[in-house]
């Protein structure tokens, strides 16, 4: 039996350390691609390309409006880069903030959602059709920062694709992609109909997003949203009054009643609730259930009792105008 010089066995007892240490090297550069090696997110399969998802070439500097012009056409808005540069593109800086990027589809009647940074979110997302906004650090020596599309991935090569730039199709590998990917904080983002929820999203981070872009959308986009988010969650009391709210603008008493119904058999304390329901029993007529609805709030907490009170002078007044009237 042979055996290995003192040398020798020095020598290999050092390189086994030395391949120890490239490989602890290589997983905290890139922990998460090092991950998705044991831990690929379940029920997502290992290769996915949305190959409908359209291309739009960059101008110089203007990646931004080229990937949201990606995302928006994707979930049918006709709208090209130039039409979204005035909104997200800062001459100053030759580029986009994230605030712009996260604020512009709203105007356009979507849903911004920013995913949590994890490359299995982000991978979920692609494989549920949803193509993701990413922003890299793409520069060689200097930062550089570039916003591109993911719409696809193939595991067994370890390889990304992406809408980038001029390429409409660019092939990274995993490692590569999160070294530029982290040094922005992993961010990312979809864009969504309003009836349409991300996958990955929270109960909390939605109705988040909902209520940013009801400051921009109309009301019809805003009321999808409360309603998917219902659907999904039927317990959200935020999102049943956020509905009844938008049924009751347009004028839709019944169906802001039969929201504000479902959601008092669930949360029968709510005094919210109980308000804007006695509300839109009284603009239907019925101000004598009106009343009595008011009367389950008992004595609540002072900021809602200005609120009771206007709503319960309202309704009187109107019952006063009413028997007036019949005389």
């Amino acid at each position: 039996m042979s055996s290995l010089h003192p040398h020798a066995r020095r020598c290999a007892g050092f390189l086994c350390c030395l391949l120890l240490a490239v490989l602890s090297g290589c997983a905290q550069l890139v922990p998460q691609t090092v991950g998705l090696r044991t831990g690929w997110p379940e029920g997502v399969g290992q290769a996915v390309e949305l190959t409908a998802v359209p291309f739009f070439a960059q101008e110089d500097y203007q990646c931004g409006p080229a990937a949201l012009a990606t995302v928006l056409s994707h979930t049918g808005v006709k709208i090209a880069p130039g039409e979204l540069v005035s909104q997200v593109f800062l001459p100053a800086r030759q580029g986009s903030l994230q605030i712009e990027m996260l604020a512009a589809p709203r105007r356009h009647g979507r849903v911004s959602y920013q995913l949590a940074p994890r490359y299995g979110d982000l991978l979920r997302e692609v494989a549920a059709g949803n193509p993701v906004i990413v922003l890299q650090d793409v520069g060689p020596l200097f930062t550089q920062w570039h916003y591109a599309v993911v719409n696809g991935f193939d595991y067994a090569p370890g390889t990304l694709y992406l809408r980038s730039g001029t390429k409409p199709r660019q092939e990274m590998p995993f490692t590569a992609f999160e070294r530029e990917w982290m040094k922005s904080g992993y961010w990312a983002m979809v864009v969504t109909p309003p009836d349409r929820i991300p996958v990955t999203a929270t109960e909390q981070g939605w109705m988040s997003a909902v209520l940013a872009m009801s400051r921009a959308a109309g009301g019809e986009a805003v009321a999808s949203a409360y309603a998917a988010a219902l659907k999904r969650w039927p317990d959200n009391l935020p999102a049943a009054i956020g509905l009844a709210n938008q049924h009751h603008a347009r004028g839709a008493f019944a169906e802001a009643v039969a929201v504000l119904r479902s959601a008092q058999q669930k949360h029968p304390q709510s005094v919210i609730v109980i308000n804007n329901l006695a509300q839109a029993l009284s603009d239907q007529g019925r101000h004598t259930e009106a009343l009595a609805q008011l009367e389950k709030a008992g004595d609540a907490p002072g900021m809602f009792a200005a609120e009771l009170r206007s709503t319960r002078q309202l309704i009187k007044q109107r019952m006063a105008q009413k028997k007036t009237g019949n005389r």
